[in-house]
């Protein structure tokens, strides 16, 4: 749970970006991959990050600029990473705004429990990379490279002159 803006701030920073690293990453062709019909491709994905920003953060009474909960996701990768590159920045801009530190206990209704915003903040993030590290395993199986985000991805550590690990 967050206790300062500031905390919260320098967390979501890297996250937003390392999200925004996949995101601008895909492409129109690899929008249709899924592991089966049964489940998300990555359009839908990628787009439920982005609209979990402005649904999730809509129930503390913050007006986050994104998606609506119901917007189906467009069919262009570009149309998603604009659309998440702006609701990202809007949650900031809306947090600094509207919030203090004292701000982060106020507890609100959230789906069906009582949480405060700074445990609000501390599962959007959990929730997004949740579903990066889905997006991640769909970019491969699209024959997508992905980004490094804890450590180097696969393709980086030979652009750093090393071999990936053995395990």
């Amino acid at each position: 749970m967050y206790h300062t803006l500031d905390e919260f701030a320098t967390t979501w920073g890297y996250e937003a970006d390392a999200t925004q690293k996949c995101l601008d990453r895909l492409t129109d062709a690899s929008l249709g991959q899924a592991v089966d019909a049964d489940d998300r491709t990555i359009a839908r994905m990628a787009w439920h990050i982005t609209q979990t920003i402005p649904e999730m953060m809509g129930k503390t009474g913050l007006q986050v600029t994104g998606p609506g909960e119901h917007e189906a996701p467009p069919g262009h990768a570009a149309q998603i990473a604009a659309a998440y590159r702006t609701a990202a920045a809007a949650l900031l801009k809306e947090i600094r705004a509207k919030w203090t530190d004292a701000t982060l206990a106020v507890k609100d209704e959230m789906y069906g429990q009582q949480w405060a915003r700074g445990q609000t903040l501390q599962v959007l993030i959990a929730h997004q990379i949740h579903h990066r590290g889905q997006l991640t395993v769909l970019m491969r199986q699209a024959g997508l490279a992905v980004p490094g985000i804890y450590g180097p991805a696969r393709e980086e550590w030979a652009a750093m002159g090393m071999a990936p690990p053995a395990i």
